[in-house]
């Protein structure tokens, strides 16, 4: 709850709730009535569920109160009677700044309320003399993140501490469930039950497709989570910008329209304007800058920025001393920010569920429709935002993907728990299989992990450094030495950032990191755009760059693995929009147009056909393939067709991958491109050049740390990137030669095809490919093409006028067979 009404609802007319409201003990229920608000009927449910004891997902869109009825029920106990002391609940958030947020915001009922309950938080940020007494004077209810819930396993007191534990609040259930993240939240829960047996498990979720597979993975196997719905709001108002009432030809994240976001901008109360990426985050802030011709106060917001910048903008966008703040993912969680009324969109939004949490940023309350206009960057990004548009009316969301959970989070689980004291194997499988991603798990892969934690493997187990876990006499697990345990808690956690360089303004101030291959490129006297400003190296070592401020035209960095794919159930409605002409009406005549050269001069894409088309240009061949499968699985595709040219003498040159398109180039052309998809090319081949890219490095780098095997670091003494990346690649040397099925090389396998390949749409747009190939061989680029031709920088954008693009455009032939 805050002051303002944010959290929960304010009550509509007619809808105040009495004092003596039956659900509620008095002080609660003149809390509700002194505000003006009702309970709401599932805040009524979620009472219930606690008096019955059931585990509960709750499923409701932005500004319903979700956090606040997650609490109910731990606040009306509160305010019945003189509740008994000790940790009461448990909130897990996947922010720390949402952690701190809810911690401020629960303090309000509670304050107001007269509720005898201490609420703290317990975050990487909370000093180690508040953590200590936690653990002795434990808090009521305690607002943490996955990681510092997993460390507190690790202590031996920790039975003690949970032994009255009797709710835990999963808070954005939906984005923690599919990754490793979800994994350590749901590993920690199954430890939970077992030291407290009648705890209660709470999801907190945004609207999402599948709840039914949210309630399986939150509740323990055998189990049964009560699914309840939210009420529904009124529906978001989402408008797609047309500066002009055009769209170029290529191009991303809209910046073209920098001049028309900033006139928004100014006609608005406070705006967020989400980008997808941290790259494009500093570029979108610097084209904001440069048309902020009234000065208003804007900020940016992302991952690679230190602590204090984030902290600094997030307090200010909350006080509403900004205008507006450039954010990425690291905003779009349900932080109540100040009063936001507007979310920009920059590009497509890649995602109709993202989307709709982007767009509850603004006006963050039941009975007021949210907004957010999307700022498309070329024409095929129009098609996606309007298809997002449509997705989000109908409520047709991209499903979850949940997947098995990893082995390497379980051997650093394992670790952990014997870090508070021994533990039985046979208790310990059963214990694990009662978590949902590891229900699947069986002995076999159990007893390989605790041998990965006892003696890092076959090849590894002469290294006493390996060697982590031991046998006790009764036949249970303790860590090999006390030092151990200090090391596992300086070095948890499983998110593993690529190698990276502090960003220091002269010798003091650290701005935040970028990563080391972009620093590596830099030499002192080069500028580059960081948090908002121009910087110009002046000096570096091997942990920072040392900058002061330039007026130099600046580099702007990029970094590894940021991009977003397109989501499968857009990609299905651009194929259908392209192949009903019926709904072009609905856009702008620009794009119109477009689509109607596309089938007059070649064809269009079918939902059930792969267009493939091919034509000469500049001195070239181009081969352009339309998948709609997004960027990764186009990505790997190229990788792999350049191959099959290069063996068939087609000489090819290089590609280009997008959400939509594969363009590659080549010296020679391609009669027959049926012939490239032949045979099992997602087998040998895939794994050929899955070997021959970082990636598998890579991959094994982030499995090896998050399982412990290769520490980050000594506590209070981390290794630099440079020796940390030297570490891993060496022990990956000894494996694939000394022991090629080690547990750590197949997960790093499993990784680097699902970071990489996207494998399930690779395999689909192969499959479309070899059943239901449409080749048309053209004289000239196509106007589908051109976007993608243009993303290649084989055409030159700047000063192109769009009747020369159209005039590349040749008469319309017909499809021939494959």
């Amino acid at each position: 709850m805050t002051v303002n009404g944010r959290m929960a609802p304010r009550a509509g007319r007619g809808q105040r709730q009495p004092a003596d409201d039956p659900g509620l003990p008095p002080a609660l229920a003149a809390w509700f009535a002194r505000r003006g608000w009702r309970l709401r009927r599932h805040q009524r449910e979620m009472l219930a569920a606690a008096r019955e004891g059931a585990h509960v997902l709750l499923v409701a869109p932005t500004g319903a109160g979700k956090t606040l009825a997650g609490f109910l029920p731990v606040l009306a106990e509160a305010a019945r009677g003189e509740p008994r002391p000790g940790l009461k609940a448990i909130h897990v958030s996947p922010l720390k700044a949402l952690a701190h947020d809810i911690a401020r915001n629960l303090l309000t009922p509670v304050t107001e309320a007269g509720l005898p309950l201490r609420v703290e938080t317990r975050t990487g940020d909370t000093p180690q003399a508040a953590r200590q007494r936690q653990r002795a004077d434990p808090p009521d209810i305690l607002v943490t993140t996955p990681e510092s819930l997993s460390l507190l396993l690790t202590w031996p007191d920790t039975g003690h501490l949970v032994a009255g534990l009797e709710t835990v609040v999963v808070d954005e259930i939906h984005e923690l469930a599919p990754t490793k993240r979800g994994d350590l939240v749901a590993l920690a829960l199954a430890r939970l039950q077992a030291l407290a047996p009648k705890l209660r498990r709470v999801g907190l979720s945004a609207t999402v497709a599948e709840p039914l597979a949210l309630a399986r993975w939150l509740a323990p196997v055998g189990g049964d989570a009560r699914i309840l719905e939210g009420e529904e709001g009124p529906a978001p108002i989402i408008h797609i910008l047309v500066p002009g009432g055009r769209i170029p030809w290529s191009g991303h994240n809209g910046r073209h329209a920098a001049a028309e976001v900033m006139r928004l901008i100014e006609a608005h109360r406070q705006t967020v304007v989400f980008v997808n990426t941290r790259a494009v985050a500093e570029l979108v802030f610097r084209d904001l800058w440069a048309v902020n011709d009234r000065a208003l106060p804007i900020g940016i917001h992302h991952g690679s920025l230190s602590r204090e910048a984030r902290t600094r903008c997030e307090a200010a966008l909350a006080q509403g001393r900004l205008r507006a703040v450039v954010a990425t993912s690291s905003l779009d969680l349900g932080i109540d920010w100040g009063d936001v009324d507007l979310v920009v969109q920059m590009g497509a939004p890649k995602g109709a569920a993202r989307l709709i949490q982007r767009t509850g940023r603004a006006n963050h309350r039941l009975e007021e429709p949210s907004r957010a206009i999307i700022v498309p960057g070329n024409r095929f990004e129009y098609l996606e935002a309007l298809a997002a548009v449509e997705a989000v009316a109908d409520r047709d969301l991209e499903p979850l993907r949940l997947r098995p959970g990893g082995l390497d989070v379980l051997a650093q689980h394992v670790t952990g728990l014997t870090a508070a004291g021994p533990v039985a194997p046979d208790a310990l499988f059963a214990e694990v299989r009662t978590a949902s991603p590891y229900a699947g798990l069986d002995r076999r892969d159990f007893d390989r992990v605790i041998d990965l934690v006892a003696t890092g493997g076959y090849a590894l187990r002469a290294y006493e450094r390996f060697r982590r876990i031991v046998p006790t006499r009764d036949g249970r697990l303790r860590l090999a030495h006390p030092r151990l345990a200090a090391r596992h808690r300086a070095n948890a956690g499983v998110i593993v950032e690529a190698p990276a360089v502090e960003v220091r303004l002269g010798r003091g101030r650290k701005l935040g990191t970028v990563e080391e291959w972009f620093a590596s490129q830099l030499r002192p006297g080069d500028s580059f755009a960081f948090a908002g400003i121009n910087l110009e190296v002046t000096g570096m070592d091997e942990r920072a760059l040392f900058t002061r401020l330039s007026r130099k035209p600046p580099a702007i960095p990029t970094y590894v693995g940021g991009r977003m794919p397109l989501a499968t159930n857009l990609a299905e409605r651009v194929r259908s929009m392209l192949a009903d002409p019926a709904t072009w009406t609905r856009m702008p005549p620009d794009v119109q147009e477009w689509l109607e050269l596309q089938r007059h001069r070649s064809v269009l894409p079918s939902p059930d056909r792969l267009l493939v088309e091919t034509f000469p240009r500049a001195g070239l061949h181009y081969l352009v393939l339309y998948g709609f499968e997004g960027r990764n699985a186009h990505q790997a595709l190229g990788m792999l067709l350049t191959q099959r040219m290069e063996r068939a003498g087609r000489k090819p040159l290089g590609f280009v991958a997008s959400d939509y398109a594969l363009a590659v180039w080549s010296l020679c052309a391609v009669e027959r491109p049926a012939d490239l998809f032949a045979g099992d090319i997602v087998g040998e081949e895939l794994k050929s050049w899955i070997e021959a890219t970082p990636f598998l490095r890579r991959a094994f780098r982030d499995v090896a740390v998050i399982s412990g095997l290769v520490p980050r670091g000594e506590p209070g003494r981390p290794k630099a990137a440079r020796a940390l990346v030297v570490s891993t690649d060496l022990v990956f040397e000894v494996l694939r030669r000394h022991e090629p099925g080690h547990l750590l090389l197949e997960e790093a396998w499993t990784e680097a095809r699902r970071r990489l390949t996207d494998v399930e749409r690779l395999a689909a747009l192969l499959e479309r490919a070899r059943a239901r190939l449409l080749f048309v061989p053209l004289t000239r680029p196509s106007p589908l093409s051109l976007p993608v031709l243009l993303e290649a920088g084989r055409e030159q954008v700047p000063g192109v006028d769009e009747d020369e693009l159209l005039a590349a455009v040749g008469e319309p032939p017909r499809p021939v067979p494959a």
